[in-house]
C-alpha cells in the first residue's frame, strides 16, 4: 500500500498525546519531592525494557495485574532523595501524573477528523491513570486501555482488539503515540503509525492521509 494512501480510521495514544508532554509532569514531581532523577530513571529503564521479563512492576500494572496502591510502594522503595529521607508511597502515581493537562489543539484536531468522517479510537497503557472518561467516551469509539482488557503496547493483540472494534484492515489506520516502542508494535501488525512531537506536526502528517483537513490550523503549509 502506498504510504501516502488515504486512512480510514485514527487510533491516538492518551498521555503525551491528548495532553502534554508526560516529562514535563514528571519533572515537576521529581523536583516537588525531591528526588533525585537518576533513580527514578534508572528504575524506569529497568521495569520498561524491552528485554525484561513481562513480570516487571510497570507491565503488571498496565494490565491491571497489579494494583495502584501495590505499584506505589514498590516503586517508592526504589527511588531516593536528595535529602535522604525516605519516598512517601502514598499515591505517587498520583503525584506523578498531576502535571498533565489535556491539549486542546489535539483534541481540537479529533473532533476535525470525525466531522470529516475518519473514525477515531483510544489506545492507552494505564498507569492507574484517571481518564476524562465522559470526554472521551464522547469522542472514540472504541476507548482500549490497557489495564481494563490486560492487554498492553507494544504487544500486538491490544492493537489487533483496537482495529477489530474499528472494523478496518491495519493498512487503512494510522496510530500515534509519543513512545517509539508503541510505533514500531503498531507497525509489526501492518498499521501506519506516527511518532508524535507536537500537535502542529501530526496535524501535517494527517493533512496527506486525510482530505479536507488542513495542514495548519491557518491554513498555510506547515
Amino acid at each position: 500500500m502506498s504510504p501516502n494512501a488515504l486512512v480510514e480510521a485514527v487510533v491516538l495514544d492518551y498521555g503525551g498525546v491528548l495532553t502534554g508532554p508526560v516529562k514535563q509532569s514528571i519533572d515537576a514531581w521529581l523536583e516537588a519531592d525531591g528526588i533525585e532523577p537518576e533513580s527514578f530513571s534508572r528504575t524506569l529503564k529497568a521495569w520498561m525494557s524491552r528485554s525484561a521479563p513481562l513480570g516487571t512492576p510497570i507491565h503488571r500494572l498496565e494490565t491491571g495485574e497489579l494494583g495502584v496502591e501495590e505499584f506505589d510502594a514498590l516503586l517508592a522503595a526504589e527511588l531516593t532523595t536528595i535529602d535522604g529521607r525516605p519516598v512517601d508511597p502514598v499515591g505517587v502515581l498520583s503525584r506523578l501524573f498531576a502535571g498533565m493537562r489535556p491539549d486542546p489543539a489535539m483534541f481540537g484536531l479529533v473532533e476535525e477528523l470525525r466531522e470529516l468522517g475518519v473514525r477515531v479510537a483510544l489506545l492507552s497503557n494505564s498507569w492507574g491513570n484517571t481518564y476524562p472518561r465522559e470526554r472521551i467516551d464522547a469522542l472514540f469509539d472504541p476507548v482500549v486501555v490497557s489495564g481494563e482488557v490486560g492487554l498492553r503496547k507494544p504487544l500486538a493483540p491490544i492493537y489487533e482488539l483496537t482495529l477489530e472494534g474499528l472494523g478496518v484492515v491495519p493498512g487503512r489506520a494510522l496510530f500515534i503515540d509519543d513512545a517509539e516502542p508503541n510505533v514500531l508494535g503498531a507497525r509489526a501488525v501492518g498499521m501506519r503509525a506516527h511518532l508524535h512531537v507536537d500537535a502542529p506536526s501530526t496535524r501535517a502528517a494527517l493533512a496527506a492521509l486525510v482530505p479536507g483537513l488542513r495542514a495548519s490550523l491557518n491554513g498555510a503549509p506547515a
